[in-house]
């Protein structure tokens, strides 16, 4: 289920090693738990037109462009936290606990459609496609009549192998229903949303505040919905954690922690890019200024972060893992993320505590044509 690169743990066991992007441009790939805080954290390893893009065509063509306004992955220092001091208001604990009952509301909504169907059914479209996207568009203030629209659309516009010109007709169709959502925030003086507080409360032009939210609707929506669909299956796969859960559902938030941790880790390929902009040691290698470096978050499973670390073990209290990033560019949305997994993993068990596949999990297919893996559809039964 979960298949990082043949012979990668292997090949980063030692320390960084460099490694050769399919358009030819060499990049170390640092693998350690403190040795991806270093990078991740350090203003010597930047972002600013920096890295292989992770979103190209079959041809390599980078699909989005580093100097594209509101991009704020591809910026760092001031201008960086220009954008996102403002968006963080809107994803600080405080909000996300009072966000709690309507998640837990509309996880009801969708467990009772899923139960009156009766099994089987799959529980990818029941609740982990929904659940996200229309907490995100709720949460961007997006109306109820284009949350459909919002949902479909980042399902089309996030994939691997779609053209450039496809990214950008997605991105079109998506600007002209934020532009005039934002132009009535704008009017009204509204800041109850991250639309409204956008509009009203920064100084983001009109392209920076439209890429911001497209970039939060993908961010809500893809990898939340693939992490609730895995944890499901690694509980499947492993009825004596899955009794660690049902015997104390309280525990949600630790054994939400505990399935990142795991899942990310063994996801790990090479993944968030940067480059040195001055010479840097990092794990006993010196990397020099303009050499690319790319992070693993196989470092979820480095010893060094807590013993055992390849097994699954949810009655493990919670470490500091690097499941949504680290430093200055750490998720906006991890705090949105947790509240979403925990009440969607914790409700659906209470809900049906004899939920089990329909069918064995290693005949179930899997999504490699989108940004983040997932699994394509999880019949269940119960």
């Amino acid at each position: 289920m979960l298949n990082g690169p043949t012979g990668f743990a292997e090949a980063v066991s030692d320390g960084p090693v460099k490694m050769v992007w399919p358009n030819g441009v060499e990049a170390w790939v640092v693998a350690s738990y403190a040795g991806v805080r270093q990078v991740l954290s350090d203003p010597r390893f930047t972002t600013r037109k920096g890295g292989q893009p992770e979103m190209r065509t079959d041809d390599g063509e980078p699909v989005l462009d580093a100097d594209q306004p509101g991009n704020i992955n591809a910026i760092d220092g001031p201008e960086h936290m220009r954008l996102r001091r403002p968006l963080a208001r809107g994803f600080m604990v405080k909000r996300m606990n009072q966000l709690r009952p309507r998640i837990q509301q509309i996880v009801d909504e969708h467990l009772d459609v899923m139960e009156a169907k009766g099994g089987p059914v799959d529980l990818v479209t029941s609740l982990c496609l929904p659940l996200p996207s229309l907490v995100i568009a709720e949460l961007l203030g997006v109306p109820p009549e284009h949350q459909e629209l919002f949902q479909a659309t980042a399902r089309d516009m996030f994939g691997k192998n779609g053209s450039k010109d496809e990214y950008i007709a997605h991105a079109t169709k998506l600007s002209e229903v934020l532009a005039p959502i934002v132009a009535q925030k704008r009017v009204s003086g509204s800041t109850d949303d991250l639309i409204g507080l956008m509009a009203n409360d920064t100084d983001f032009s009109m392209e920076e505040l439209i890429f911001l939210c497209i970039g939060m609707l993908a961010a809500g929506h893809e990898t939340t919905s693939n992490f609730l669909g895995l944890f499901t299956l690694h509980l499947f796969e492993r009825p004596d954690q899955l009794e660690v859960l049902r015997r104390d559902p309280s525990r949600a938030d630790v054994v939400v922690e505990e399935l990142l941790r795991y899942t990310v880790g063994h996801l790990g390929g090479p993944g968030l890019t940067r480059r040195a902009t001055e010479d840097v040691e990092v794990d006993g290698v010196l990397i020099k200024a303009g050499d690319w470096v790319s992070v693993s978050l196989l470092a979820n499973l480095d010893e060094e972060l807590c013993p055992r670390a390849g097994e699954l073990d949810l009655e493990r209290e919670a470490v500091s893992h690097l499941g949504f990033g680290f430093g200055p560019h750490q998720c906006l949305g991890a705090n949105l993320a947790r509240a979403e997994l925990q009440i969607g993993l914790r409700t659906l068990f209470e809900r049906f505590p004899n939920l089990r596949p329909a069918v064995p999990v290693t005949e179930m297919s899997y999504r490699t044509d989108m940004i983040t893996y997932g699994a394509a559809e999880i019949p269940v039964v119960w």
